[in-house]
């Protein structure tokens, strides 16, 4: 069974709102078979990672950054999960066992979320992981149509995991 990794810091309201939206559309009775596995960033593993079919990953913007939470996630995952770096340290070319994987992100934050976006998105670029949807922006209070948006992401990585 395709397994969905949702790997979260969601210290505030709105982002343990974004959170259930993600883990319901993930949830819906129309898509069956996949395994849904939620795990706050500081507890999430590279054998999850490695358990995995897709990701969905939901960080707080800080200080135009990443939370601390995800980076810790990445930092202790990248290399054992087959993240790779060139000889200046930059991203390299993954061949890892989790390259082509499809993932989501959403970031929730009060002013710029452009850095945090950018950093999540040069990370998984050097796992060789796909984008499966548009990245989820949400700035401010979580309203409706923010809620919605946070369900189709959720269900949506997790339906790509059934084709």
């Amino acid at each position: 069974m395709p397994r969905l990794l949702v790997v979260h810091h969601s210290p505030t309201r709105s982002m343990q709102a974004l959170l259930e939206q993600v883990l319901a559309g993930a949830s819906d009775d129309a898509i069956e078979g996949v395994e849904v596995v939620c795990r706050p960033a500081l507890e999430a593993t590279a054998e999850d990672v490695l358990g995995a079919d897709g990701y969905v990953l939901g960080t707080t913007a800080n200080f135009g950054y990443m939370s601390g939470a995800l980076k810790h996630f990445f930092d202790s995952t990248f290399l054992a999960v087959g993240g790779a770096l060139d000889d200046s340290g930059g991203a390299g070319e993954s061949g890892g066992e989790t390259a082509g994987r499809p993932f989501g992100l959403w970031v929730h934050g009060r002013y710029d979320l452009t850095g945090a976006v950018r950093s999540v998105r040069s990370i998984v670029g050097a796992l060789g992981w796909k984008q499966g949807y548009d990245v989820l922006e949400v700035m401010g209070e979580v309203d409706d149509p923010a809620r919605e948006a946070a369900y189709d992401l959720g269900g949506t990585i997790a339906a790509l995991l059934t084709t």
